[in-house]
This record gives C-alpha cells, sequence and structure tokens, in this order.
C-alpha cells in the first residue's frame, strides 16, 4: 500500500459572503500554516471564490467549489460550468453530494421542495466528465440514508453509486479524484459514524474502485469521511486505515474548529 497525504476539505455550503470567507480564511490560515504534510481545501460559495483565491495566491491551500453544471456554455439560467471554474483557479470540486441529490439527513426545507433537489448518478458523471477534461479534481460523494441502513443495503447503494458515477472513465484520468463517504444519516444531525464501520465503508469504495478501474489507481485515490466531523472525533477517524481525510460541513465555518481537525490528520 503507498503513503497517500492525508486530504481535508472545508464545504461551507451556503454561508459565509465574500468578506465572511475572507476573514474565516485569514484566521484558519495562520492556524494551520505549520501543517505542510496534509492537502488542504476550502469549497466557498460561488460569489466569494474570486476573493478566496485572491487570499490563496501565497498559501498552500487549494481552492474547491461546491457543484458544477455538465455543459460548458448554453442556455442553463443560474448554472456554472467547469470552464468557468478552471477560469476562477478551482483545484477541486465536490459532486454528488447528498444534499443535491436530495437526500437530507436534516431536512431544512419544505418537503414540497425536495424536486428541487434532482440530482442522479447520470449527472453525476456527466459533471465529472467535464472536470477531469478541464483538470478539475472532482470529490465524488456517495452514501447511505438512514433507511437503506437499517435494511442492510448500504453496501449495495454505495457501489452502485460508484458504478454509475465513475462508468465510463480511464482508470489514469481518476488518479488524481478523491472519494467521500458521507453516510447521509450523519451530516448536519450531529451522528457520527462509528470509525470501525467509517473506514470499513472506506475499505470497500477502494475495493469497488479496484474492480472497476485497477488496483494502482485504486490505491491512489484518496478515500474521504464526511458526516459530523469535529475537533473531538476528527483524529479517531483519520488514523484508521483505510480513511484519509475528510470532508467538513459545519465545523468548517469555525476556523480555529477546522484548523483543529487539519491539524489532527497526518
Amino acid at each position: 500500500m503507498s503513503e497517500r497525504t492525508k486530504l481535508v476539505a472545508g464545504n461551507w455550503k451556503m454561508n459565509l459572503t465574500a468578506t465572511q470567507a475572507a476573514a474565516t480564511l485569514e484566521t484558519f490560515a495562520k492556524a494551520v500554516s505549520s501543517r505542510s504534510d496534509v492537502d488542504i481545501v476550502v469549497c466557498p460559495s460561488y460569489l466569494a471564490i474570486p476573493k478566496v483565491r485572491e487570499l490563496l495566491r501565497s498559501r498552500p491551500i487549494h481552492l474547491g467549489a461546491q457543484d458544477v453544471f455538465w455543459e460548458d456554455s448554453g442556455a442553463f439560467t443560474g448554472k456554472v460550468s467547469a470552464a468557468m471554474l478552471a477560469d476562477a483557479g478551482v483545484d477541486y470540486c465536490i459532486v454528488g453530494h447528498s444534499e443535491t441529490r436530495g437526500r437530507f439527513g436534516k431536512v431544512e426545507t419544505p418537503a414540497s421542495t425536495l424536486g428541487y433537489f434532482a440530482e442522479s448518478d447520470e449527472t453525476v458523471n456527466l459533471k465529472i466528465g467535464r472536470l477531469l477534461y478541464h483538470g478539475i479534481n472532482p470529490i465524488l460523494c456517495v452514501g447511505e440514508t438512514l433507511a437503506e441502513r437499517e435494511q442492510g443495503v448500504t453496501d449495495a447503494v454505495i457501489e452502485a453509486q460508484i458504478r454509475a458515477g465513475l462508468a465510463g472513465f480511464d482508470a489514469s484520468e481518476l488518479y488524481f479524484s478523491a472519494i467521500a463517504y458521507e453516510p447521509v444519516w450523519a451530516i448536519g444531525t450531529g451522528q457520527t459514524c462509528e470509525p470501525a464501520e467509517a473506514s470499513r465503508i472506506c475499505g470497500l469504495i477502494r475495493n469497488s474502485l479496484a474492480s472497476l478501474l485497477d488496483e494502482d489507481v485504486a490505491d491512489q485515490v484518496r478515500i474521504l469521511y464526511g458526516g459530523s466531523v469535529k475537533a473531538t472525533n476528527s483524529a479517531d477517524l483519520f488514523h484508521q486505515p483505510d480513511i484519509d481525510g475528510g470532508l467538513i460541513g459545519g465545523a468548517s465555518l469555525d476556523p480555529q474548529e477546522f484548523a483543529r481537525i487539519v491539524m489532527s490528520a497526518g
């Protein structure tokens, strides 16, 4: 097994104006300045990307985006393309997050609006294709709902999401991609998957990659855990054998808390 550099990404979701993002980043960057052995990514809202990019120019922190559309241009009102993200200096992009799939651990929108969140394995696949074309590293999110876990179909759900999301790509194209296991029932709920079980699922993901692609690429792709990660549990999670870092949601909005999570990696 190769030694994989830990990767910790902060998903700021629909939070922080450009001014607030800048202040958060300044505090966070100072707190992690000594952690050069961990790859760090921050994923602000689209409108904050230019300001964050400006502040990251002299810092070893990567710029990420939270989503993308699968066409480079056209009559797609409100969408942002991979070409636009590449032009904005984005290095990583989250794809297939449970919230864009309409699979919420904690629903904060009326049930009648859930159809708006219509991501599917097909659209995930299309988005990954455009990101790869423009040299942006995808962070593919997979995970099961509480109902699916209780039905005993967790492994089958995750394997299906991986097969469909990565269908048609050569192994060499995915060498620098990452996959984030985010149990839907743990996102925004305060519940966290037990470290040993999270590691088991991440190992399952790596085995699926080896079967779908090849063992060399499967050994290189970073497998992350996400779902109510905090400074109090991050070390236990990150030091599991099959977990290569984390995709951090709410805790990444607190620069000191996020810094403590990063410092616990590696």
